[in-house]
């Protein structure tokens, strides 16, 4: 191909607002590096101009090809958001009691749920809460899926049995399970969680790269303003671009945290992100459930060991502090003692947790959330935060936003694409990518790092390197393709 071709290739496909002579608002841009001189050996620098038009490329086929599982993954995000409030009006019955004086025995509470699932095996209780809530008694059943546990909801002042649901890791009513399956694996399983881990481990990657190419637009006045604030005036590609930059600036740094979140408890990101953790930050505490030497010492020969009681328990748990939603696990086959959890999953955030032997009812060992490494308490803020539990309300507000937001970035991304499809063709056409070839003007030292961190990336998030091999594979060989056509239409001209 000439370099008048080249030239005219280049103008053809980029818009006049990605020109390199112009920029995005029409402005006279930075002009180009000077070409070193002459005998020059030392290496040139890398240049804005030469780096962007291959962040411009990627930032579009990354939105063009990823942006649907973006879009499914921000729909269904804010599906989930209202599940508190769905859940909430749909188990009214199960869920909330009206106040009647003192609590029965939690004892009493249990005995009554066993009577309503005879077949069940007891996990875990979790008394009430609050005054207007019920008590949680949680069995294994035989025929559940995986995951899945029967849940009876007793009430606390009468030991009532109000209702038994199928319930998610013994929390989520069915509801709430079906839409958070909805939305991290499309209800299909395992298979199904591709898609929402494409969605985390590429977001991340369209917010900076455009963050950077907005933030680094030449503008002539009002730099601020009109990077935080969306442009008006007539309808058109200029103002569509504008909304869609300045809804992600605000935006940004929730999406990075939803991304990051996102990836930690992904099937194959996570298991990376996991040992990088382990790594830095080491193994958080935890309990031992086995006894102590001298209580299994005197425990043996007895064919059965003293048990003090789910009540005595509770008691000598919150002796030692304990307070909020608590989890309580009855002593097991691979379990010695009884295990008491703190869940409070808002903030300020309760996770301690204590081993109580089942003879004495005294506290054998203890973990303390104060003790996890900084690392381990950050990613379960993010997570917490991500399920809209951390700050209440205010989180499902704050994640509805953002995922309102990611949905207007999109469409309007999509738009600006079929805003630069070619007008006088026949038929239908779309929109142009960025001229390819960005990557030659870049030199070899600067080239074989950012191969090389791309690859390392790409290698603890394999669903961010494997569709990037992908697109890269495609384009090489769509470029020759495109090139002969080019070739046979100028011959025939």
């Amino acid at each position: 191909m000439t370099d008048s071709r080249a030239a005219r290739e280049t103008a053809d496909v980029l818009p006049a607002d990605q020109r390199p002579d112009v920029s995005e608002e029409g402005e006279a841009s930075t002009p180009a590096e000077p070409a070193a001189a002459a005998g020059t050996t030392s290496s040139p620098p890398v240049s804005w101009n030469a780096l962007r038009p291959l962040l411009l490329r990627l930032h579009f086929y990354a939105g063009v090809l990823i942006g649907p599982f973006l879009l499914v993954a921000a729909v269904t995000g804010l599906l989930y958001t209202a599940t508190p409030q769905i859940e909430a009006v749909v188990y009214r019955h199960e869920l909330h009691v009206t106040p009647d004086g003192d609590p029965d025995a939690l004892s009493a509470q249990v005995a009554a749920a066993r009577k309503a699932v005879p077949e069940g095996t007891l996990v875990s209780v979790t008394p009430a809460p609050g005054r207007t809530d019920s008590t949680r008694v949680v069995f294994e059943k035989p025929g559940l899926p995986d995951n899945y546990t029967q849940t009876a909801f007793v009430n606390p002042y009468t030991s009532e049995v109000l209702g038994q649901e199928r319930t998610f890791a013994g929390w989520w009513m069915p509801v709430r399970a079906w839409v958070d399956g909805l939305h991290r694996h499309l209800n299909l399983g395992e298979p199904g969680r591709i898609y929402s881990e494409i969605a985390a481990s590429w977001l991340w990657v369209e917010i900076l790269g455009g963050l950077a190419l907005w933030l680094t637009t030449p503008r002539a006045r009002n730099r601020i303003r009109r990077i935080v604030v969306p442009q008006g005036g007539p309808k058109g590609r200029k103002r569509t671009m504008s909304w869609h930059a300045v809804v992600g600036v605000w935006a940004s740094a929730g999406l990075l945290g939803l991304s990051v979140t996102g990836m930690t408890w992904s099937v194959h990101a996570g298991a990376g992100i996991g040992e990088i953790q382990s790594a830095l930050a080491g193994p958080s505490p935890a309990v031992s459930t086995s006894l102590p030497a001298a209580d299994k010492k005197a425990s043996a020969g007895q064919e059965a060991v003293n048990d003090v009681g789910i009540d005595a328990v509770v008691a000598a748990a919150h002796a030692a502090g304990l307070r909020g939603v608590m989890n309580v696990s009855p002593p097991t086959e691979d379990q010695a003692t009884y295990v008491v959890k703190e869940n409070t999953r808002s903030w300020p955030e309760r996770h301690d947790t204590v081993a109580v032997d089942p003879a004495t009812g005294t506290i054998t060992d203890r973990a303390n959330w104060a003790d996890y490494p900084l690392l381990a308490k950050m990613t379960s803020w993010g997570i917490d935060a991500h399920m809209g539990l951390l700050f209440g309300l205010a989180n499902q507000i704050v994640l509805a936003l953002l995922a309102l937001a990611l949905i207007g970035m999109l469409l309007w991304g999509y738009r600006m694409w079929w805003l630069r499809r070619p007008t006088r063709t026949e038929g239908f056409a779309l929109g142009r990518a960025p001229a390819r070839g960005a990557w030659r003007r870049l030199p070899g030292w600067f080239l074989a790092p950012a191969v090389l961190i791309a690859a390392v990336i790409g290698y603890y998030i394999p669903l961010f390197g494997l569709p990037l091999l992908c697109f890269i594979a495609v384009d090489t060989l769509l470029g020759p393709l495109r090139r002969r056509r080019t070739d046979r239409t100028e011959a025939a001209a």
